[in-house]
């Protein structure tokens, strides 16, 4: 089915001016490449919040295609090259009948979306999505679950690297943020979209100290020296404030 009009008109409303350029690299080569099997692109993540850093962040997004198939694939998967130049992120594919039934599955995942997200081409596939608290609840638990089992072998298999160690730290402190955003809308509290807002607001709201967690969360960009001390001691606090987490959310009561 060819795009409308309305389809093919770019709208960078509410986005980083500094996105403008790659944006539109995006929205050309999808469009040359796909055809009209391109119902939708939507920017999702820090991208369009407080946390996005030009020309260091990678910019995620969201292309809706009409129908699934190898020549999409094929398409987007020419243009990843050129556009990680550009600090897109290689783009997550779905069809609008795979987001109504991955609700299920994927509720943190697709709050997140729904929560920060701008739809720049086509029709916003997130708006009026809507998720069970029991679903979102039980993949909270699991993981948080995975998590602290990531970590337990990330660590052993670091064999006492430093720097090993801080990447486990790093990713599994970034990977808590969602899971604490959705915690707080199964709580029916606020939630921030930058990941220290989330994580103070966690704090608070769940009563679980995050402080660590922040704090690791930096070293992606302020790149401290480390002593065996620092490393061990902020694995024990992350450690136990996933493990916290993982206990609250089990014990949790959701209508």
């Amino acid at each position: 089915m060819p795009m409308t009009e309305t389809r093919n008109d770019l709208t960078l409303d509410g986005t980083d001016p500094s996105l403008g350029e790659p944006l539109t690299a995006l929205a050309d080569g999808l469009k040359t490449g796909l055809g009209g099997n391109l119902s939708s692109i939507t920017v999702v993540g820090s991208a369009l919040t407080g946390d996005y850093r030009p020309g260091v962040s990678d910019v995620n997004a969201v292309v809706v295609l009409n129908e699934h198939s190898t020549a999409a694939l094929g398409a987007v998967a020419g243009l990843a090259k050129s556009l990680r130049k550009k600090r897109i992120a290689p783009p997550l594919l779905m069809t609008a009948a795979y987001i109504e039934r991955s609700r299920d599955v994927f509720g943190v995942e697709f709050l997140d979306f729904q929560l920060t997200h701008r739809t720049v081409l086509g029709d916003d596939p997130f708006a009026a999505l809507h998720f069970e608290k029991s679903d979102v609840r039980l993949q909270c638990e699991r993981e948080l679950k995975a998590t602290l089992i990531r970590l337990r072998q990330g660590y052993i298999a670091a064999a006492g690297n430093h720097k090993l160690v801080r990447d486990v730290l790093i990713a599994a402190a970034k990977g808590l943020a969602p899971l604490v955003r959705a915690m707080l809308w199964l709580k029916d509290s606020e939630r921030p979209t930058t990941l220290e807002k989330t994580f103070r607001a966690g704090t608070s709201e769940l009563s679980v100290n995050l402080e660590t967690a922040l704090r690791i969360d930096r070293w992606r960009y302020e790149k401290p020296r480390l002593s065996d001390a620092d490393i061990a001691n902020a694995f024990s606090a992350l450690y136990a404030a996933t493990d916290q987490l993982a206990t609250l959310v089990d014990e949790l009561e959701v209508a």
